[in-house]
């Protein structure tokens, strides 16, 4: 007897393309999955903010309030930080692209795009300082000059780092929303 409501591919055999009746497009979403470089991060991160909660109760328990507040308050920071980090990404929505970085946002509008495409240059391996040899996906505005056009996402960011079909299908979104909403091609 089958249990279509309890098998995991029960969502595959609907149309894919079809816009569902909640589906709102001025809503900001990410356009791909969170990587596991980032995941796997926040993760160790959460994992090291329950222990500080953790010692946080022994603390004020065994010693002064005062200073299990203090280990709380740490606690509170590391999960703040970790929240941050997953939310730092691209995110589209029909009014624009917006480029979350983990201490700055930036937005940009489809109307002065003039195209989105991915080229072969030097990126930064998982936002450090070293660089490598991969893609970058660009967002050429008319009102910047193009030698000076900072990458929306990389193929060795957090995100994309050995998923090279993930960033292809990710950029292809984002060149679909553009291409959809704005004026570019």
């Amino acid at each position: 007897m089958p249990l279509p409501f309890l098998t995991a591919d029960r969502a595959f055999d609907q149309a894919v393309d079809e816009a569902l009746p909640f589906d709102d497009r001025d809503r900001w979403r990410r356009p791909y999955r969170p990587g596991p470089w980032r995941v796997g991060a926040a993760a160790l991160l959460l994992l090291l903010a329950s222990y500080v909660l953790v010692a946080a109760v022994i603390i004020a328990a065994a010693e002064t309030p005062q200073a299990g507040a203090l280990c709380f308050g740490a606690a509170l920071l590391i999960i703040a930080c970790t929240l941050r980090l997953l939310r730092v990404g691209i995110w589209v929505s029909a009014r624009g692209v917006r480029q979350v970085g983990f201490f700055r946002t930036r937005t940009a509008s489809w109307e002065p795009s003039v195209s989105v495409r991915t080229v072969q240059q030097p990126v930064r391996w998982l936002g450090l300082p070293r660089s490598v040899q991969g893609q970058a996906l660009l967002l050429v505005r008319r009102d910047r000059v193009q030698e000076y056009v900072t990458p929306l996402m990389t193929s060795h960011n957090a995100d994309f780092l050995a998923r090279t079909e993930a960033f292809d299908r990710a950029a292809d979104t984002i060149g679909a929303w553009a291409a959809t909403y704005g004026r570019a091609a």
